[in-house]
């Protein structure tokens, strides 16, 4: 196992694929990265020097915002929504879908497991 930026990436995988365990890098920017470190895409991890390990982790941490203080940042501007009384942010508070989907149905993972209300039943005469 590399270690990149804090994370363990895979040795058995591809640059391209191994890159895209690290949070805030999708297979595009894995991509971009490994173009501008000057490592071919098609090599495994395991077949990786320390120089071109040295020149990834220079290009990430020059260029990209991941792991951790991607995560914070994201965090923060969850709360500021939630800070401000956005409609978005209230959204988020309750913990119902943000982005304009609809409920009546759908959207469990949002809403969580189905809490069933009983009917109640009529008092007979």
């Amino acid at each position: 196992m590399a270690r990149i930026v804090g994370v363990d990436i895979p040795d058995n995988k591809r640059g391209e694929v191994a890159l895209t365990y690290i949070y805030g890098i999708g297979r595009s920017r894995a991509t971009s990265i490994l173009e501008e470190a000057g490592v071919d895409k098609d090599l495994k991890v395991k077949d990786w020097d320390d120089d071109q390990f040295g020149a990834i982790r220079k290009v990430i941490n020059e260029s990209f915002k991941v792991e951790g203080e991607l995560r914070s940042e994201v965090q923060m501007n969850i709360k500021r929504l939630m800070d401000i009384g956005s409609y978005r942010g209230i959204r988020h508070r309750i913990g119902l879908p943000v982005r304009g989907q609809s409920t009546k149905n759908n959207a469990r993972t949002r809403k969580g497991k189905r809490k069933t209300v009983a009917n109640k039943k009529m008092a007979t005469k």
